[in-house]
Order: C-alpha cells, then structure tokens, then sequence
C-alpha cells in the first residue's frame, strides 16, 4: 500500500512546502494581530474548526468525500493530533508576546529536530554532513534565544523569554509532527491525515473553554470579542487549512530530511510581512543565527542532491517506485 501513496517527485513536494511556509506565515500574522483578545485555545478552535469547509469542499472536488475520511491508523491520527494542537497552541501563546521575525527564527529548530528524527524514527540514513548541518543550524537558534536568557536576573521569567522557550517546544513537537505525517502517509490518505487532524485541533482547542475565553477573567464565562477579531480568527482558519492540506501532500512527495530546509523560507515571509503589519525588523542576533540555520539547510539540500545522484549511478536499471 505505502508504494501506491507515496511517490518520489522532488519539484511537486518543494513548491507544495513553500507555497504552505507563505500561508502559515499569513495565518501567524493574523493570530498575532488578535492575540491581546483572545487566548491559545480559543485561537486554537477558530483556526482548526474553520479549516473544516475547505477540507471538505476539497474531498468534494476530488471526489473523494467518502473514502478520504476513512482512517487505517487511528491511533497514529490521535498522536498527531495531541503533537500537532499542543505545538500550535504553544505557537500561538509565543506570537503575543514575541516579534513575529523572532518566532520564525526559532521555529527554525523544527526542520533541525526533523532531520535527526527521521533518522531515529524513520531509519532514514543521516551521516556527518547532514549531521554537521544540523549542529551548525543548532548553534543558530541558540544565538537568536540567547539574548532572551541573558537580560538580567529575571529573566527566565520575563514574558518574552517564556515566549521564547514556548515556541523552542513548539518546535520539537512540530518536528515529530512532521514524523508522524510521514508514517501515516504510508497507510492513510491526506485527507484524512488533516481532516482527523483539524477534527482534533477542534475538539482539544474546544476544551480550553471552561478555561475562560476571550477574556479569561472568570471560569465558564465566555465574553464575545469585537468582530474584526472574529473575521480575523475565522479567516485563519482557512488559510491554515488550505495550507495544512498542501504541507501534507508535499510529504507524499519527498522525504522529511529533503523538505525540511524550505521552511527556512519563512524568515523572508516573516521579516515582509512583520514590518508591514506591525513594524517589526529582525534584530542582529535573529539574523546571524538565521543565517547559521539556512547555511546549515543549504548543506542539507547540497548533500541530499549528491545522494540522489549517487543512488540514480548505483541503479540506473530500476523502475520508479510502484511502476510494474
């Protein structure tokens, strides 16, 4: 079965993977700009419940309605669900109370964490470039948090160094995300690897109500926000879903270790998009430690090139994967 799902197409999985950095950076900005309202959870809900109709309205057009929502892992869609909505919710709290550039800049961990996943968990092989990569984009990330560590005596408890150290966990648990996505790619459509996905997004986002939403003042008491927040929210929704659906399919394309440094992509988003909505500019050690991490993704796609060259020498006879 997994010969029939996955296929080896390099150019689709990369256009799918940039095309999906560009709108979760959009769907970020948004949920940044309504942050002071509303709180992780509720933002949770909004962007995973609303993700639903272009789920749907997708099956609908490929006529896959019916079979797509049909799971084969069901408990492999339960853990990337509680991986998936922890991680945006952590995501989330970081985006109100850091720099949308600076958010980017340490979500650069995920593809870092990925790599050496996907070589645990995966088996995928991973040697000393990859790995000196890996280390390098490390050091990167950890320029960018230091000046969050360092600040003064309180500092491990100043807001924007919660923030920072939520979106670092983020990151770790985007990575098995990514883990768990290739795996079920092998049994599951992508239907319904983000169709179950948003069904759970939903309801564990859901749950956080008794926790106060909106305005978080009182337990059980829901106060309606403006309704720009509200448009806002719900168009996050969208965007996320159709994004959601392409970073998905790219997976179907091309391995975890080979996709993972396009996300590195997203600092030009952030940085665009950031100045533009809320006048932010990357600060000295976002750009240095950005930098490390995008040398050590470079390497990763130069080495991941010279290993597709090699196997194409080594079996110049064998049919592509899944042809009689």
């Amino acid at each position: 079965m997994a010969t029939d799902l996955t296929q080896n197409k390099p150019g689709r999985a990369i256009a799918l993977k940039l095309c999906a950095v560009f709108l979760f950076m959009v769907m970020a900005a948004l949920i940044k700009s309504v942050s002071p309202h509303v709180p992780p959870g509720q933002a949770v809900f909004f962007r995973s419940f609303f993700a639903l109709p272009v789920l749907v309205l997708w099956l609908w057009q490929r006529g896959q309605l019916r079979q797509g929502l049909v799971p084969s892992n069901l408990m492999g869609h339960v853990w990337r669900g509680i991986f998936g909505t922890s991680a945006m919710g952590l995501t989330f709290a970081g985006l109100g109370l850091l720099p949308l550039p600076e958010v980017t800049a340490i979500g650069y961990a995920t593809p870092l964490f990925a790599v050496l996943f996907a070589a645990i968990f995966l088996g995928e092989r991973v040697r000393i470039v990859r790995l000196s990569a890996v280390a390098l984009g490390l050091i990167g990330v950890m320029i960018v948090i230091a000046p969050r560590l360092s600040v003064g005596a309180d500092a491990l408890t100043s807001a924007a160094t919660v923030g920072a150290v939520l979106v670092l966990i983020a990151s770790i648990l985007r990575a098995m995300v990514q883990i768990h996505v290739r795996r079920l790619v092998q049994t599951d459509t992508t239907a319904s690897i983000v169709f179950y996905f948003s069904i759970t997004a939903s309801t564990l986002g859901l749950l956080t109500l008794p926790l106060g939403w909106a305005t978080g003042l009182d337990v059980l008491t829901w106060t309606a926000p403006p309704a720009w927040v509200i448009w806002m929210l719900i168009l996050s929704g969208l965007i996320g879903g159709i994004a959601q659906i392409m970073v998905t399919a790219s997976y179907r394309f091309g391995s975890a270790s080979m996709l993972a440094p396009f996300d590195y992509a997203s600092m030009i988003f952030a940085s665009f998009i950031g100045y533009i909505a809320f006048g932010e500019l990357p600060t000295g050690p976002i750009i240095i430690g950005a930098s490390l991490v995008i040398a050590g993704g470079v390497l990763i796609i130069w080495r991941e090139r010279q290993l597709g060259l090699d196997r194409s020498k080594s079996k110049p006879n064998v049919p592509p994967s899944g042809t009689p």
